[in-house]
């Protein structure tokens, strides 16, 4: 399990293949400012831009979706003191709601 955030992410694939965030920003028609601003977690990017990001990179959509998830849930809970013990409800929520749809 990874503890990068999705800009972390993306900011090493973009690195190890040598592009520059101008290079990037073309191929998947997004501003290099915004592209940036993901690298950085100062914006955080929609479902279809991660898998646009996961398809460039050739990498797989699930891990990229995890660590934008994760990021999401991270914001939203980093200053509560029972988000763990909320995360371990919303786990069960989660399964529960998976039984009931099957």
């Amino acid at each position: 399990m990874s503890t990068q955030t999705f800009g972390e992410i993306i900011k090493n694939l973009r690195e190890e293949n040598e592009l520059v965030l101008r290079q990037v920003a073309a191929a998947l028609d997004v501003d290099q400012a915004i592209i940036s601003k993901f690298e950085k977690g100062e914006r955080k990017p929609n479902r279809e831009q991660v898998l646009a990001f996961a398809k460039f990179f050739n990498t797989k959509a699930d891990d990229l979706l995890v660590a934008w998830l994760s990021d999401k849930v991270v914001y939203e809970l980093e200053d509560e003191d029972v988000a763990l013990k909320a995360l371990q409800v919303a786990e069960e929520k989660v399964k529960y709601q998976r039984k009931v749809k099957k």
